[in-house]
């Protein structure tokens, strides 16, 4: 895809819905329910989930660090399923419930978000969200979960501060503490 203008890879969603010297098709309209709201908006075909979420409806707290799913930073809940933001065209997810890392608190932090916290988990904090929202989705399907299984559920992440050990920690305390949420 050849960008006019700035050609970050996240500039797509900020820039007109241009590819080369062709202009279109425009803006598409869908439906999301994020966070339980539901919200309607116009988004370019080629804008990816984790733009619109940040560049659209300012959800900043899903990150997006390498733009091609390897890492896990823009991890988001799809229908109750944890999957790499920045790997999804918004226009495919029209309908769809997402659940960002804006969306897991409510009153007070969730138990993993609490876990987290007290087990230093957070180091610079940028994999922070991604790495929680798949923990959430771990904890809700399985409230249990085994090291192995709390490590399977962390497979995909990267973390360049190495947290994982206190990660692991703390997914397992939320298990042993929480109960479980609705």
């Amino acid at each position: 895809m050849v960008m006019r203008g700035n050609t970050s890879p996240h500039a797509r969603s900020r820039t007109p819905c241009v590819t080369g010297e062709a202009v279109g098709p425009g803006a598409v309209p869908i439906t999301l329910e994020v966070n339980g709201i539901l919200r309607a908006l116009p988004v370019c075909p080629g804008a990816t989930l984790a733009e619109v979420l940040r560049d659209q409806l300012q959800l900043t707290g899903t990150k997006i660090a390498c733009d091609r799913g390897a890492c896990s930073a823009c991890t988001v809940r799809l229908n109750g399923t944890p999957v790499c933001s920045c790997m999804v065209l918004a226009i495919e997810v029209n309908g769809a419930k997402i659940d960002t890392i804006e969306g897991v608190a409510g009153e007070t932090l969730h138990p993993v978000q609490a876990a987290f916290l007290e087990h230093d988990a957070i180091q610079c904090g940028f994999c922070t969200p991604g790495l929680i929202m798949s923990c959430v989705a771990l904890l809700e399907s399985t409230p249990h979960p085994s090291e192995e299984e709390v490590k399977a559920a962390l497979g995909g992440h990267l973390c360049r501060c190495g947290t994982y050990p206190h990660v692991i920690a703390a997914v397992l305390h939320a298990a042993q503490t929480s109960k479980r949420r609705p």
